[in-house]
C-alpha cells in the first residue's frame, strides 16, 4: 500500500467493485462527471467494467483508496495513460460522495505524484478535469500542478459542452516542493 496522511492506495479488490459501481457509477450525475464517455448503465458482474482490473493493461494502474484509520474504502484513483517512452501519464480520481470535502483529495493526488515520480520515474503528470471542479483544481494545484490551458466546450456531460482545464506537474517542480 502506498500511504498519505490520511488516505493509502493499494490493490482493488473484488469487494471494491460493488460499492464503487453503485457510489460512483450508477448515478447518471456522478458518472457523466467522471467519464469522458456517454453514461450508462452497467450490468452487475460484467467483465468490462472500468472497475475490474486488467493486469495486463500497462497503460493504466488502478488503485483503491482507503482510510488509514480504518481501512474504509473512499474511492478509486489511478495513473491512466503511461507513456513510458515520454515519461509521463494521466491522474484521474473519484471519490465516494459520502467521503468528498474531508481533504482526501489532495491526499490522493500527493500519493498518486509519489508514485508517479519516484516509484514508476516519471517526468509529468497531468490532469484534465471539468472547468467547475472546484474540488478538483483546488486539489491539484495544492500538490504544485500548474493550469497549462482550457479546452473549451470540450467535454459533453449531461445535454451541455463543458469547458475542461488541464494542469501540469513535472517531476523537478514536484521534487522542489517536497
Amino acid at each position: 500500500m502506498l500511504r498519505g496522511t490520511k488516505v493509502g492506495l493499494r490493490a482493488r479488490h473484488a469487494e471494491d467493485i460493488p460499492v464503487l459501481r453503485t457510489e460512483l457509477y450508477d448515478d447518471a450525475v456522478n458518472g457523466s462527471r467522471a467519464e469522458g464517455r456517454p453514461w450508462r448503465p452497467m450490468t452487475p458482474g460484467q467483465e468490462s467494467a472500468p472497475l475490474v482490473v486488467d493486469d495486463t493493461n500497462q497503460g493504466i494502474v488502478p488503485f483503491s483508496v482507503v482510510e488509514l484509520d480504518g481501512d474504509t474504502l473512499v474511492g478509486t484513483a489511478n495513473l491512466w495513460g503511461i507513456d513510458n517512452h515520454s515519461r509521463s501519464a494521466h491522474i484521474g480520481l473519484g471519490l465516494l460522495p459520502s467521503c468528498r470535502g474531508k481533504g482526501y483529495g489532495s491526499d490522493v493526488v500527493a500519493v498518486l505524484c509519489h508514485y508517479a515520480f519516484v516509484v514508476r520515474g516519471l517526468h509529468r503528470v497531468q490532469i484534465e478535469t471539468l472547468a467547475d471542479n472546484h474540488a478538483m483544481l483546488a486539489a491539484a494545484e495544492r500538490n504544485g500542478f500548474v493550469r497549462e490551458g482550457v479546452l473549451r466546450s470540450s467535454a459533453w456531460v449531461l445535454g451541455e459542452f463543458l469547458d475542461e482545464v488541464v494542469l501540469g506537474l513535472l517531476a523537478e517542480d514536484w521534487k522542489a516542493q517536497s
